[in-house]
């Protein structure tokens, strides 16, 4: 008996097989955007040769922004895949569409995780007044991952990778978070600033172009395939590139002044919980070192594995068909064992 945790993340889609029985012969894999929009992959087949399919007792993935669902239902009960627009700030490729299509048809019993959104009923009415996205689905599963590794019922979960979301979690619910394109930077994307905001408005950009060339990337000058971003950045940096090392700064001081903000409006925090493939590096950059040292003085800071969006939903997937009828707040919806 096992269970399957997907992550819809802006690389690629990551895959999380958990035994129930085994947590040490958990086994994950990663497959990339581009591979599955041009059909050169297919998830369900890769899927299929690690685990076979009737053995899956329940799987849970994540799919885009999830704005369109508030509660963590099976897949059959959700409309339009859990989404309310593919337009907007956000790179689409196709790849996790073809995978969602794939699963929709597999037989397995799949539940759908949301995002966090203004009509999320377990955030704070202020965050929900104030932003109208906070975060994708997969956000979510990161955050129940840090909750299982850290036990903090109280935290701030800062995922950072090609974006950076962070997350508020009081009394083991989540009742703040800030979305890419409001607040810190990431390495690709980052916040619309009134520059940005003008060449929309004159009609030399699109939205979208400029949510992905925000990040650190535009101060370093890179502009490669989002696969090729984090390479290419550390290269740079590793060689003593200014641009690319004012870029990392840049990203780390946003980043700190993003959790700084959470932890002035918290009632209480235990500890704070950085992950994500720049989260969570030691080498070759010991980005997560950085991080720490502005933080650790004033509150306990611990990593988790970038795998702990996949880990996450198939965390859920698991809890949930031991009768658990809420994540992180999120209400379990439609769902018996």
């Amino acid at each position: 008996m096992v269970f399957v945790g997907m992550d819809h993340g802006t690389t690629g889609v990551s895959f999380t097989i958990l035994p129930s029985d085994d947590e040490k012969q958990v086994e994950h894999f990663k497959i990339g955007r581009e591979e599955l929009s041009t059909g050169e992959v297919s998830a369900l087949e890769e899927l299929s040769s690690r685990v076979p399919l009737d053995k899956i007792k329940l799987m849970a993935i994540t799919y885009a922004m999830g704005d369109g669902i508030k509660t963590i239902q099976p897949l059959e009960m959700v409309e339009k895949r859990g989404i309310i627009s593919i337009g907007g700030a956000g790179k689409v490729t196709g790849g996790g569409t073809l995978v969602y299509g794939e699963l929709e048809n597999s037989g397995v019993p799949i539940l759908l995780i949301p995002g966090l959104h203004k009509n999320t009923p377990c955030m704070d009415p202020r965050f929900r007044a104030a932003y109208s996205h906070h975060a994708s689905a997969e956000k979510v599963s990161i955050a129940y991952n840090a909750y299982l590794e850290s036990g903090w019922e109280n935290m701030i979960v800062a995922d950072i990778s090609s974006n950076t979301v962070t997350l508020l979690v009081e009394k083991c619910k989540i009742r703040g978070a800030m979305d890419a394109c409001i607040g810190a930077m990431g390495l690709v994307h980052g916040p619309l600033d009134l520059e940005m905001l003008r060449s929309i408005d004159d009609g030399h950009k699109s939205a979208n172009d400029c949510f992905s060339h925000a990040g650190a990337v535009k101060i370093a000058g890179v502009d490669t395939n989002v696969s090729q971003v984090k390479k290419e950045m550390l290269e740079k940096f590793q060689a003593g590139d200014d641009s690319a090392i004012l870029a990392l700064d840049t990203m780390i001081m946003t980043i700190v002044m993003e959790i700084w903000g959470l932890l002035g409006i918290a009632q209480k925090v235990d500890g704070v919980v950085l992950t994500g493939s720049m989260g969570a590096m030691q080498e070759p950059v010991n980005f997560y070192g950085t991080l720490k040292d502005y933080l650790e003085d004033l509150i306990p800071v611990i990593r988790i594995p970038p795998t702990s969006g996949s880990m996450g939903s198939a965390q859920i997937a698991r809890d949930i068909y031991n009768g658990q009828k809420e994540i992180l707040g999120i209400k379990v919806k439609g769902y018996s064992p």
